[in-house]
C-alpha cells in the first residue's frame, strides 16, 4: 500500500480556521461558487475536486464507517446506511472529510500516484476511513475543528448573531437552523471562540470573556 498521507503534526486552530476562511474566500471569488448559507458542503467539495456520494458502506472488523475518502478516485463516500448523517450532522461530516483532504492529505504523493498509474503499474492507495465514534484526538479532531470553522465561520457569526442574545436558548436553535448546523456543534463552536460559557450540567448559558462588554471584564493585572 501507498501512504499519500503526510507526517502527522500538531496543527494550531488559528492555522485550521486560516485554511477554512481561505477556501470561503476563494469560493466568493469564483462565479457560480459563492457561499450560501446554510453553507452545502458538498458543493465546497465539488470546488475543491471531490465528488460527494451516498452509497452503502459495509462495516469491516473494526466497526461501523461512517464516511471514506477514496484519495486516487476522490470521492467522499457518505455511508447511506447510517440515517443520522442526514441533515446537519451529515453537512458537518462532509465537512469533516474535506478536512482531512486538505490538512492531511499529500497532494504531492496523489500526483506520483497517478503518474506511475498512468505508466501501467500497480498502485493501491488505503482509503482514509472515518467513524462515527472516533474520539476526537490527533487528525481527527483537526478535521472536526476544520469543519467548524467552514460550516461557522467566524465573520458569519457575527452576522447571524445581531439582534440575537447568546444566553437564550431559542435564538441558538434559530441560529443552527439559519447555519444549517446540529445544536451541539453551534454550542461547541461558540464555547470554543469563548462566545459563550455553559457548563456540562448546566441549561444556564452566559456569555464567555470574549462576548462581555470591557467595563464588565476582570483585570488580572490590577
Amino acid at each position: 500500500m501507498t501512504n499519500i498521507f503526510r507526517p502527522y503534526r500538531f496543527i494550531p486552530k488559528q492555522e485550521i480556521e486560516a485554511e477554512a476562511t481561505e477556501i470561503l474566500r476563494r469560493m466568493q471569488q469564483t462565479p457560480n461558487y459563492s457561499p450560501k448559507w446554510a453553507l452545502d458542503a458538498s458543493r465546497v467539495a465539488e470546488f475543491l475536486g471531490l465528488d460527494v456520494v451516498w452509497d452503502s458502506i459495509p462495516s469491516d472488523r473494526d466497526g461501523t464507517i461512517a464516511a471514506r475518502i477514496l484519495p486516487l478516485e476522490r470521492p467522499i463516500e457518505i455511508n447511506e446506511d447510517i440515517p443520522k448523517l442526514r441533515g446537519g450532522f451529515g453537512e458537518s461530516t462532509i465537512a469533516h472529510e474535506i478536512g482531512h483532504w486538505v490538512l492531511h492529505v499529500n497532494p504531492e504523493a496523489i500526483k506520483r500516484c497517478l503518474e506511475l498509474h498512468e505508466q501501467g503499474k500497480d498502485i493501491r492507495v488505503e482509503p482514509l476511513l472515518c467513524r462515527s465514534d472516533t474520539h476526537l484526538n490527533g487528525i481527527e479532531w483537526q478535521a472536526q475543528h476544520f469543519a467548524s470553522c467552514l460550516l461557522m465561520p467566524q465573520y458569519k457569526l457575527e452576522e447571524v448573531r445581531q439582534g440575537r442574545d447568546l444566553t437564550k436558548w431559542s435564538h441558538l436553535y434559530e441560529i443552527a437552523e439559519e447555519l444549517g448546523v446540529t445544536i451541539s456543534n453551534l454550542i461547541h463552536r461558540l464555547k470554543d471562540l469563548d462566545w459563550i460559557c455553559l457548563s456540562e450540567h448546566s441549561r444556564q448559558i452566559e456569555l464567555g470573556e470574549s462576548k462581555l462588554p470591557r467595563r464588565k471584564r476582570v483585570s488580572l493585572t490590577g
